[in-house]
């Protein structure tokens, strides 16, 4: 039976505490997350052990970088495991971010009863925080009772008038 060779120790990293001391830790890994990456890093720590002793020992912690570790000079990080978000696909790089999909509904006159409202995309802002997610069926049905508008600042009028009105509304000189 053959020995097999034993891992290599991760490679050591700079590790920035909350309060601004640093520690050398290890990298054990690398994600990259939309807008970041986190680094899974690995501080020696002391812990209790069951019978009463203190031992060293691991703190293992995903932090992100480069705001909470620095790289030790002349170290390579090349074999770290790491894992890459995928390229962007073609739709992606033309249409560029998505927005949340939904729409709210701004009650009016106070909020009692069916009074006046306003129907915004959920990301508009004018649209009232914390006001419920409302899916397209939702917010077609409030779309329709009088009072309720859509926000022309934003993208609700848009999405939301052809399939009220119909897609042909307003082709061919048809109201």
């Amino acid at each position: 039976m053959a020995d097999t060779p034993p891992e290599p120790e991760p490679p050591p990293i700079i590790v920035v505490l909350p309060d601004g001391q640093e520690a050398t830790g290890r990298l054990q890994e690398r994600h990259q997350v939309p807008g970041t990456w986190l680094y899974k890093v690995a501080i020696p720590a002391w812990q209790n052990t069951p019978s009463g002793h203190v031992e060293p020992a691991w703190y293992v912690v995903w932090v992100q970088a480069p705001d909470h570790v620095k790289p030790v000079p002349g170290v390579s990080y090349d074999d770290v495991p790491t894992t890459r978000l995928p390229p962007p696909s073609a739709e992606q790089q033309i249409l560029g971010e998505r927005r949340l999909s939904g729409w709210v509904l701004q009650k009016l006159d106070g909020g009692r009863g069916p009074g006046r409202g306003v129907i915004h995309a959920v990301d508009c802002e004018e649209a009232p925080a914390g006001a419920p997610l409302l899916t397209l069926d939702k917010a077609l049905e409030a779309a329709e009772h009088p009072g309720t508008r859509l926000c022309s600042l934003c993208s609700a009028a848009a999405e939301l008038d052809p399939v009220l009105k119909g897609f042909d509304h307003g082709f061919d000189g048809a109201e």
